[in-house]
């Protein structure tokens, strides 16, 4: 599966659900773009060729994915931050 995010954007919900605490800095300086891309990372969820070709990186990344829905992440709409990050003029 060919993910949607750049690869700056990727890098960047990969730091942010590494640590989870950056998460709520991320909200709390508006920064929309960047919790968009992490919803929207968690949402098309690890490549299952992941497993046979990388398997420790899968299980980093199915563990960071589970832990961010179960913090809540699950919660937070792509459209609405979408629409933050990039709002109409």
């Amino acid at each position: 599966m060919k993910s949607s995010l750049s690869r700056n954007d990727e890098l960047i919900a990969r730091q942010i659900l590494a640590h989870p605490e950056q998460l709520g800095i991320a909200l709390k300086e508006k920064r929309w773009a960047d919790v968009a891309a992490v919803v929207t990372f968690a949402q098309q969820d690890v490549p299952q060729d992941l497993a046979m070709t990388d398997p420790a990186l899968y299980r980093t990344l199915r563990h960071h994915i589970t832990t961010f829905y179960l913090r809540g992440g699950g919660a937070l709409s792509l459209e609405k931050l979408r629409n933050l990050a990039n709002p109409p003029t």
